[in-house]
Order: C-alpha cells, then sequence, then structure tokens
C-alpha cells in the first residue's frame, strides 16, 4: 500500500491559534527521511511566541518520534520501520514529518516513544549548554527556570557533569522532584546565595540580572530563554568593580541533532535522565496542553499522542 497524498496536521491559525487541517504528506529531499509521526512535543517558544515562530498555515512544532516510512534516497540515516525521535523547524504536529537524516536518532528499544519525543528541543538545549561551561566538576551551577522542560534536563545533565546544582524556581510547588534529578538545592528567591561559578539562565530579564551578579571572577553565565518576557539590564560598572570577568552569552542550540539526541536516548535507556514528561495527552487537547504550559502547570515537558 503506497502512502496517502494528505494528512491531517495542527496549523498556525491567527487570531486562534491552532486549527487542524489537511495538508499535503511531504516529499522528502535525498538527504531526508520521512517519519510517521505517533508523537509531539511542546516547546515554549513555539507556542508562547508563535506568531513570531511560524507564519499562518504553518505546520506547528518541531520535535517528533515515530516510525521511519520512507529512508533517505541518499542512503543516509535509519532505514524503513526503525523507530526515530527527530528535530525540524515548524512542521512536527502532522502526520507524516520529512527530517534531515543528521537530525534523526534511532529510538532505543528500551525507551518509549512519548519519551523519545520530549528530548530534541530541550534536552540538547541543555546538553549543549552544560557543556558550554566547560569543566563543572564540584562548582557551583545555577539553573533558572528549573521547573520547565529546559530547566530540568539542564539540572540532570549539570549533576551528571559533576556540578553542585542550585535549582531556581518560580515557586515552592514548581520545584517538586528537582531534588531526585540532582539538584542540591531548591530555591525560589536568589537573595543571600552564595557565588556560583555559572547560571544557565532560561528565564530573562530580572532574574538573569540578579543571576549574574552571583558569578565568580571568571565565572560565566548563559541565556538560554527567555520565559519572562523582560528586557535583561546590567550594572556593568558593577561588574568591572567585581573584577569584570564573567562573560555573559545569548546561547543558541545548534545542529546536527542526530550525535546529540543519540547521546541523551541512550542515558535514557540507562535509566540516568527522565525525560520529565508533565503533561501527556491527545493532540485533540493541544490547546489544553499549550494553556497549561503558559499557565505554568506543567512541570517538564508537553507531549502529544498522535491518535
Amino acid at each position: 500500500m503506497g502512502l496517502p497524498q494528505q494528512m491531517h496536521a495542527l496549523v498556525f491559525d491567527p487570531p486562534h491559534g491552532l486549527r487542524m487541517a489537511e495538508a499535503t504528506v511531504p516529499r522528502p529531499g535525498p538527504g531526508q527521511a520521512l517519519i510517521a509521526v505517533e508523537y509531539a512535543a511542546l516547546n515554549w517558544v513555539e507556542v508562547a511566541r508563535m506568531d513570531v515562530v511560524h507564519r499562518p498555515g504553518d505546520i506547528v512544532g518541531r520535535d517528533s518520534a515515530g516510525i521511519v516510512v520512507c529512508a533517505a534516497k541518499d542512503g543516509s540515516g535509519p532505514a524503513v520501520g526503525e523507530r526515530v525521535a527527530g528535530f525540524r523547524p515548524a512542521s512536527a504536529w502532522a502526520e507524516f514529518q520529512a527530517v534531515d537524516t543528521a537530525d534523526i536518532a534511532v529510538v532505543p528499544a528500551e525507551v518509549d516513544l512519548a519519551s523519545a519525543a520530549a528530548l530534541p528541543g530541550a534536552a540538547v538545549s541543555a546538553l549543549q549548554a552544560v557543556r558550554r561551561l566547560g569543566s563543572t566538576l564540584g562548582r557551583r551551577v545555577l539553573v533558572t527556570g528549573a521547573s520547565g522542560g529546559v530547566g530540568r534536563a539542564a539540572v540532570q545533565l549539570a549533576a551528571l557533569a559533576g556540578a553542585e546544582v542550585v535549582a531556581a524556581v518560580g515557586a515552592a510547588g514548581r520545584g517538586l522532584g528537582l531534588t531526585e534529578l540532582g539538584a542540591s538545592e531548591v530555591v525560589t528567591t536568589l537573595d543571600n546565595l552564595s557565588p556560583l561559578y555559572a547560571v544557565l539562565d532560561v528565564v530573562g530579564g530580572d532574574t538573569l540580572t540578579a543571576a549574574y551578579e552571583l558569578v565568580e571572577p571568571d565565572g560565566v553565565a548563559l541565556s538560554i530563554g527567555s520565559t519572562a518576557g523582560q528586557v535583561v539590564s546590567f550594572d556593568f560598572e558593577a561588574a568591572r568593580r567585581r573584577g569584570g570577568r564573567q562573560p555573559i552569552s545569548a546561547f543558541a542550540v545548534s545542529g546536527p541533532f542526530g550525535p546529540d539526541l543519540a547521546y541523551l536516548l541512550d542515558l535514557v535507556a540507562a535509566n540516568r535522565f527522565d525525560p520529565q514528561i508533565g503533561w501527556h495527552g491527545s493532540w485533540h487537547d493541544a490547546g489544553t496542553a499549550i494553556t497549561a504550559l503558559l499557565d505554568r502547570k506543567v512541570r517538564g515537558k508537553a507531549v502529544l499522542h498522535l491518535d
């Protein structure tokens, strides 16, 4: 039986947000595999700033997991029938997705596809950010916004790298489970914290400003996101008086995603990393998932089942 010509997909439909629509099944390029999507995940930026990252009519979503139904014509990547996870902008919330084989990883038998779908955007971002810090063995690392998908991944990965992790959350209830993930300390305020080697900031705004002031000489601060939606301001004169050696950088994840995704999937298979799915439901309830995520009611990742 051949593939269908049409598929269902969730598309960006301003001003309403999302609409279930019919779309053409994508035709993969030579270096792409076609995936029958079973699960897709939500990322904060693609739902909180949908009008910025998507155009009207775009299929929403970046993270997916499913089964390869057409292997890449150039011979790269997984074979037909393989269970895979992948990343590609604006195309995941659909029954079929064409993904570059460089951004795909085969899912080990021990890992379910829902867990695999939760990894690409958030966990790969956290992994690359932790690596950017260099050696963190025995050093204090602050993770802000630690209750979300990127934050919970960063807590785990920094702890695996030997850091003493301080996890900052907006409310005490949001910090549930972070100690079990490796956080040495869970805080709801940055007041009275002792100096830190590094900051992995997901919140931005005043939180990043306050966190930067805690960084030790020769430490580093990385801005991974800005869920607060605030402009960041710094007193660089005060920073100069502290020694002026603490760099601050805007971090952006980079491809290819495949190798890092494969590494994370192996950690999940070995029970060394938990994807932290805080909401799991049908893609017909995507609006409910989006509202829960934006209202800070999801601890970790939200995953859609394309049922």
